[in-house]
Formats: C-alpha cells, sequence, structure tokens
C-alpha cells in the first residue's frame, strides 16, 4: 500500500506526507493522466488540433476510462511522444524511484515499452501523481490555459467508486478533479479536492489487496480527520455554490 496526500490549505506552503510514497507499482488505468497530458501538449505545439470531438474522445477516456478512447489517442499521439513527454515534466525520474509511466495502449498491444524499474507498463508512484496534480493546480503544466483545460477534463468525475463514493457527498462534482485505475486487486486513485471549505488538498493511494475499493473508502475520512483544522465550523455543501476552479 502506498498513501501520499498534499495539505493546500496552507498555500503557499503546501504541505506533503506519504508512506511508500516513492515505490513503483502498478495503476491500471490512472496512468491515463500521461495521455492527457500529452494531447494538450500537442495541441499547444501545433501537433494536434484541438476540437469537440477531441474533447470528447478525452473526456471520456478520463471520466469514464473508457479503454477504447484511451488507447485511440495513443494511436493519435504515439506511445514513444508520451513517453518523451513524461521524461519533460519530470515525472519520472528512475534514481527517485520512478514516478507516472504508460508504456502501452489498453489493452496492450504489441508496441510496449516497459518501465526500467520494475518492468510494469501501466505504473506510478503517489509521490509523482501528487506532482501531477500540484503542478495542475498552480497552472505549471504547458501554460495557465492549458492546466485549466486539463482541470476541466479531469473534473465531475463518471465513476462513483473509490475516494469519489466519499467525496462527493460532502463536495460538488465540479470542485473533484480525479483519475482512477483497478485490475484484479490492484486498485489506485487520486484526486485534487478545492472546496470553499477546509476540504482543500491532493490524496493519492494504490493498494493490492481484494479489499481496496472499501480500504480506498475508508482512506478517505481517516485522511480528512487529519487535515480538518480543530473546531472548524464552516458553510455545508447545501450553503455553498461551486463556482470557481483552483486559481492559476
Amino acid at each position: 500500500m502506498a498513501v501520499g496526500v498534499v495539505d493546500l490549505s496552507t498555500a503557499p506552503n503546501a504541505r506533503f506526507a506519504s508512506v511508500n510514497g516513492w515505490t513503483m507499482m502498478y495503476a491500471a488505468s490512472l496512468p491515463k493522466i500521461a495521455i492527457l497530458l500529452a494531447a494538450y501538449q500537442n495541441i499547444e505545439d501545433g501537433l494536434l488540433l484541438d476540437s469537440p470531438e477531441l474533447h470528447e474522445w478525452l473526456t471520456r477516456m478520463i471520466r469514464r476510462s473508457n479503454n477504447h478512447a484511451a488507447t485511440y489517442m495513443i494511436d493519435v499521439i504515439g506511445l514513444q511522444r508520451i513517453e518523451d513527454l513524461i521524461q519533460r515534466y519530470y515525472l519520472y525520474i528512475p534514481e527517485n524511484g520512478g514516478g507516472i509511466w504508460l508504456g502501452a495502449r489498453y489493452p496492450m498491444g504489441s508496441e510496449r515499452y516497459p518501465e526500467p524499474i520494475k518492468g510494469l507498463y501501466h505504473a506510478a508512484t503517489v509521490a509523482q501523481l501528487c506532482h501531477f496534480y500540484y503542478m495542475l493546480a498552480n497552472g505549471e503544466f504547458i501554460s495557465p490555459e492549458r492546466s485549466l483545460q486539463m482541470l476541466e477534463i479531469l473534473s465531475r468525475p463518471g465513476l462513483h467508486d473509490k475516494f469519489v463514493s466519499v467525496l462527493e457527498k460532502h463536495v460538488s462534482s465540479d470542485r473533484l478533479f480525479r483519475k482512477s485505475g483497478d485490475w484484479g486487486i490492484s486498485f489506485s486513485d487520486s484526486v485534487l479536492v478545492c472546496d470553499d471549505g477546509w476540504r482543500k488538498y491532493i490524496l493519492a493511494a494504490m493498494i493490492e489487496d481484494k479489499n481496496g475499493e472499501r480500504i480506498l473508502r475508508d482512506l478517505v475520512p481517516v485522511m480528512e480527520g487529519l487535515l480538518k483544522p480543530s473546531g472548524y465550523k464552516g458553510p455545508s455543501r447545501q450553503q455553498t455554490k461551486a463556482t470557481s476552479r483552483p486559481e492559476s
């Protein structure tokens, strides 16, 4: 099990903590965030045309974790290009234990690029997942405008499981920016929470356990118990209306 959390309530002095933060683990669909980053980098570089159709492909890939949409985007962009961009943004650093890695289609085809530490094809560390969301929240991927476009696609999760099954009871879906994954006994989730109250944090976790879904759900109140200010009394979800995105 690996867990990473970033407390954003003390910005600009965010605080990070982790357990097994730099341990590479199989992450199933979670590394699809690398495809999202590569797509917007290609748009910025003039290699890909932004369009409503492209937005729909990316939205299906992220919110519904659609494998067909992910493979379509991989074929449009190219696995090598995605790997190069992961390296460019220092999202995978072998000497620091690895990071986010996407080295095959969904499902895997003949073209495969295993990551060099454990030979995984879809993998991540919670430290680099937290880094990914932190950069997005601060507008540091490509440009502030492109970062906001990526956040828009990560918002309003279409799968109501793991972290989201707990968080959506308290936070408007347009303030949850999330990607998850699971396969067999491997379960993973990652979320940037930007609520109007005290919930301003990044949480990422990966687990290898047959009860991983339940463990991830149970993890949310535990972490929030540590993050919530003592004696805090603020507006409820019904009393507030979420209308903005993280500042960039």
